[in-house]
């Protein structure tokens, strides 16, 4: 990824409003790959890794669940993984992509689009559970961990991205409550021991209206409604910005929680 931008900015400045938005509407998506926006969405990282937390505990994990997979690419990453593995998603086009990718490495791909609170494996059947970014349910979590099995988890805060939606004039999330505290509050009465608990807010530069369609493509939570033809006022006022040399400044709000089941 370009270090700021500003080469993919250049180039784009003398693409059109409808040449960037149709480009983006029309760009085929698989999974949860964020390459689309390289060097047009520059998005920093929070201080932690969360590759290099769950490592430790996947090594010794017998068994491993990841919740909300996307297409299965940063699970396929974690290679070698424990002899038993599997994973769920609720998105139905992603099923397909999880499928493929983690199919031939023998992890089964549940697809709980029907009911996403409900987990379709028996009770203590995993030693670790993961969830980047997805949602999940404490209590489902709970039933399908071991006893002193570890949850790991790096959320999505109510907070992300909220300059994007003040930008388009959009409602703000639903879920903008969601918070660190909100969360480990939850767990605890769920029979966890929080052990690792870690929030920012970690800045973004947006630098074409393309990247800012592509971008709420591939986060269709940020505005549930959004769609191009209803909010092209609001994007041609955004545009007109962003093609005079301004940039859009964001934030991602993230947070850490590891917990273990008592």
């Amino acid at each position: 990824m370009a270090c700021d931008g500003r080469e993919a900015a250049h180039s784009l400045s003398a693409v059109t409003f409808r040449e960037l938005v149709d480009a983006a509407v029309d760009t085929a998506i698989e999974g949860w790959d964020f390459g689309v926006l390289d060097g047009r969405y520059v998005q920093g990282a929070p201080s932690w890794d969360y590759r290099g937390l769950v490592g430790q505990p996947l090594r010794s994990a017998t068994a491993l669940l990841d919740l909300c997979t996307g297409g299965g690419e940063f699970l396929s990453s974690l290679a070698p993984l424990p002899p038993v593995t599997a994973a769920t998603e609720a998105y139905p086009p992603n099923v397909l992509v999880a499928r493929r990718r983690l199919g031939p490495l023998g992890i089964q791909v549940a697809d709980v689009s029907a009911d996403p609170g409900r987990l379709p494996f028996g009770d203590g059947v995993f030693d670790l559970v993961l969830s980047r970014h997805g949602a999940y349910v404490p209590a489902e979590v709970r039933r399908v961990l071991a006893p002193g099995g570890l949850f790991v988890t790096q959320q999505v805060g109510g907070r992300d991205l909220a300059e994007l939606n003040a930008a388009l004039d959009a409602p703000p999330h639903t879920f903008r409550t969601w918070d660190l505290d909100t969360a480990a509050r939850e767990l605890e009465r769920d029979g966890f021991t929080v052990a690792d608990r870690r929030e920012e807010l970690v800045g973004g530069v947006l630098h074409d209206i393309g990247a800012v369609v592509l971008l709420l493509r591939l986060t269709p939570w940020q505005i549930p409604d959004f769609d191009p033809t209803v909010y092209e006022t609001r994007l041609r006022v955004l545009h007109d910005r962003l093609a005079a040399g301004a940039t859009l400044r964001v934030h991602s709000h993230r947070f850490l929680l590891t917990a273990r089941l008592r």
